[in-house]
């Protein structure tokens, strides 16, 4: 299988060019025409270093609709640090795409810059579950029109007390949203939340 089979678009495909990618990883592979497809949510079982970034990042940023204003995607990770990461990898995978911005939202750092960051409209977010609602709750983040929520690492953001604010987060975004799971275990939370918030998602791991 390579990558060009997946469905990718061009501007994609010649980013992972440029970054090296020869083939897909099984959870890139697997997910990629999931999240293409847009007919079901994603519950995918996938340990920390398996591609999981490239697995929901590469399909979002190929079909991001530059024509609209305003975030598309909202992906919640549970550090800084991971939220850092995927924002420097999906700055790499959307380097062909004109226009394409990515802003990250994490607590510690300064509310005012984060909150200059949203004003130009990235089309793709990136924060942790506190700082993100907290920017929702300020009316500086709008998460009424996503197209993606991304959940990663899930099973770590519940083990660090986020169960609250994700609900809060999950409530505040529109039900047409196809959400994406990623977690390495499947804790009772976790499938609790399958059930409330995500429509016949499809699992694979």
């Amino acid at each position: 299988m390579t990558f060009s089979e997946l469905g990718l678009s061009p501007e994609i495909l010649s980013a992972i060019t440029d970054l090296g990618y020869t083939a897909p990883t099984p959870i890139q592979e697997k997910a990629i025409p999931v999240i293409l497809s847009k007919d079901h949510d994603l519950v995918a079982l996938a340990q920390t270093g398996t591609g999981k970034t490239a697995a929901f990042g590469l399909p979002i940023l190929g079909q991001l609709d530059f024509q609209l204003r305003g975030i598309q995607a909202l992906i919640l990770a549970p550090t800084r640090e991971l939220c850092m990461q995927i924002t420097k990898d999906l700055e790499k995978f959307g380097a062909h795409l004109k226009g394409f911005k990515v802003t990250a939202i994490y607590g510690g750092a300064s509310m005012e810059g984060q909150i200059k960051q949203l004003h130009r409209l990235p089309q793709v977010v990136v924060g942790t579950p506190g700082r993100t609602l907290d920017m929702i709750r300020r009316g500086a983040l709008k998460v009424e029109v996503i197209r993606w929520l991304v959940l990663d690492e899930a099973d770590e953001m519940l083990k660090m007390g986020f169960q609250e604010d994700m609900d809060a987060i999950l409530a505040a975004t529109p039900a047409t949203r196809q959400t994406l799971l990623f977690s390495a275990t499947m804790p009772q939370e976790i499938v609790g939340m399958t059930k409330r918030y995500m429509k016949s998602p499809e699992e694979i791991s």
